[in-house]
């Protein structure tokens, strides 16, 4: 079959149908969590994990930021590292997660050390680090359109897990409500970017298959949680591990 040039909205159409079909509110993890049916270990387990993804996203940021061509790029993208990093007087999105976890009932110090999370999650992040940092700028930028489909899922996990665990509140939900305007705000300028120069066959081949990557690493950080903390229940050696919490 031959692949045409899409026009800019078709291209953005395309995108919005990887997000229906493959981002991560679908898995049955996801489900479960958001519909109150985890025990507190289990979502502990999540917590921790998604600790690692939460630190690393300002790594690869960074490693973007430094193949930007123009200022007006870096200063766009910068943003984000304040955003995750904090600017050192109001604190970022990091240490939003770990106030998050602490809330859960995880020591932070454990969290922040990442000894403890599945091996799954450590080379599905790194995946990630590492495709923005070798890829093209493009591909790059188009790797980050998940965040098209971010507030949805944002509110329906602040107000299902409100309502499903009577032990989390407000403030422990504290790290979405700033990610509920930055996540729009940062999608719409990189899908804008990917609109423009996504501007042959190829380029826009490769911003498709960007973003469905983009969704297979937050879908294969599920699969790992399903797999150690609900069925089969399979922990690997050196993981959290509820049952053996004190």
């Amino acid at each position: 079959m031959t692949v045409r040039l899409l026009l800019p909205d078709e291209l953005e159409a395309e995108l919005r149908q990887i997000g229906a079909t493959r981002y991560h509110n679908l898995h049955p993890f996801h489900r479960l969590l958001h519909d109150g049916k985890l025990n507190q270990g289990q979502v502990q387990a999540w917590a921790l994990n998604r600790y690692y993804y939460q630190s690393q996203i300002p790594a690869k940021d960074a490693t973007l930021l430094a193949r930007l061509p123009t200022a007006e790029l870096r200063r766009e993208w910068r943003r984000r590292l304040v955003d995750h990093d904090g600017d050192g007087s109001v604190p970022g999105g990091v240490a939003r997660w770990l106030k998050l976890a602490e809330g859960v009932g995880l020591d932070p110090a454990l969290v922040e050390s990442t000894s403890a999370i599945l091996p799954a999650t450590r080379f599905a992040v790194d995946a990630y680090v590492h495709f923005v940092r070798d890829r093209s700028v493009l591909e790059a930028v188009a790797s980050s359109l998940t965040e098209m489909f971010s507030p949805t899922i944002i509110a329906e996990r602040v107000s299902g897990m409100l309502a499903g665990y009577a032990w989390i509140t407000p403030e422990t939900l504290a790290y979405f409500t700033p990610r509920l305007t930055q996540a729009p705000q940062d999608s719409e300028f990189a899908l804008g970017f990917v609109k423009k120069h996504a501007d042959t066959v190829e380029r826009q081949q490769q911003v498709l298959a960007a973003l469905r990557f983009k969704c297979d690493v937050l879908w294969s950080q599920l699969d790992a949680l399903y797999l150690a903390y609900v069925a089969p229940g399979l922990v690997p050696p050196g993981a959290f591990n509820p049952a053996t919490q004190s």
